[in-house]
């Protein structure tokens, strides 16, 4: 009996309606996705990616943040690549101009690759030489980084790059603001001859070589271009000027006429702040001369004449590095002889 009664009401309940629940809907999550449609196939129109409709100063600028933002060392390089061969097509195409791409891959001198760098140099020189000597100041900070980097590659990528500079706008390199004595500063600091760091010229060792080449693999090699450099350098600041055409009234007028400057006296800094010697422009020869004299000639000299002992490539760089230093210390006596 009592078996009966339960299939009965088991058969019963197969045969009840279900319940309808009154009410709102309950409200669906915001990433809900419907997926209770059916279907056989699903049709994609065909499309084709191209770069054809970007306009050709949006993609300049996409490639320009690429430089910097892409995490891929080929990405970079070929970004550098696509800016370097537009600022080199003919015309160029440079929307943002000399300030927007120096100001956007400066930072690229201490990458960690070597093909970035390389390539990067090339987009250097690519660049207006007009254009690029009223971002000496700025340039030059970041060389000055790269010169005391812990990577020895990068120290040396860096040298091309102050090579490329001497060259497009030498004399904004030498007399713009720091230019002078922190530059001089930062190649004695990557040379080891610094007298504030301490150098391994003053230990009794085996070599006199600096403490900042040894334990590399092109130790010897290294040297050498860094003091090469630091000859270039010298021989830039020490470089003679052109001579000024002599006007017989200036000389009266420099003593009975007003001036026409804004700021005519400005040089001797009478109500000014103390003078940096280090962030000074040093705009004539003979003001670099004299600043160099004072404070760094007799250091260089000594660690040229440890370098020289070295003989080989280090020993020939001194040698020209010798040659810059007399030229500039003849030019002195003489000029003070005058």
């Amino acid at each position: 009996m009592g078996s009966s009664m339960r299939k009965k009401r088991e058969k019963k309940r197969d045969f009840n309606k279900a319940k309808l629940k009154v009410g709102r809907e309950k409200a669906k999550a915001a990433n809900f996705t419907d997926t209770s449609f059916k279907s056989k196939s699903i049709v994609v129109n065909q499309g084709v990616l191209t770069s054809d409709g970007i306009d050709s100063a949006e993609q300049f600028k996409l490639n320009l943040s690429f430089c910097i933002s892409a995490r891929s060392d080929n990405q970079r390089r070929e970004a550098v690549a696509y800016i370097t061969n537009q600022i080199s097509s003919n015309p160029p195409n440079n929307p943002v101009g000399t300030s927007g791409v120096l100001a956007k891959l400066l930072p690229l001198l201490s990458d960690a690759s070597t093909s970035v760098r390389a390539q990067l140099l090339k987009l250097f020189r690519a660049l207006p030489p007009a254009e690029v000597g009223a971002h000496v100041e700025k340039i030059l900070m970041y060389i000055r980084g790269g010169m005391t980097h812990l990577s020895p590659d990068i120290r040396t990528d860096t040298l091309s790059v102050l090579d490329w500079l001497l060259d497009v706008a030498g004399d904004e390199v030498v007399s713009c603001s720091g230019g002078w004595l922190k530059t001089i500063n930062s190649f004695s600091s990557m040379l080891g001859w610094n007298p504030n760091v301490g150098s391994a010229m003053t230990s009794k060792g085996w070599t006199t070589a600096s403490k900042a080449t040894l334990g590399t693999k092109k130790g010897p090699e290294a040297q050498a271009r860094q003091i090469q450099a630091l000859a270039r350098f010298l021989e830039v600041g020490f470089k003679p000027e052109a001579p000024v055409p002599v006007k017989a009234a200036a000389y009266w007028d420099n003593i009975y006429r007003l001036p026409t400057t804004p700021n005519p006296f400005a040089y001797l800094n009478l109500f000014g702040i103390p003078r940096d010697e280090e962030n000074e422009m040093y705009l004539d020869r003979g003001s670099r001369q004299r600043v160099f004299d004072i404070k760094w000639r007799a250091t260089i000299a000594a660690g040229m004449e440890g370098a020289r002992k070295e003989g080989g490539t280090v020993g020939r760089a001194a040698a020209a590095l010798g040659r810059a230093l007399n030229g500039g210390l003849d030019s002195s006596e003489s000029g003070s002889g005058n």
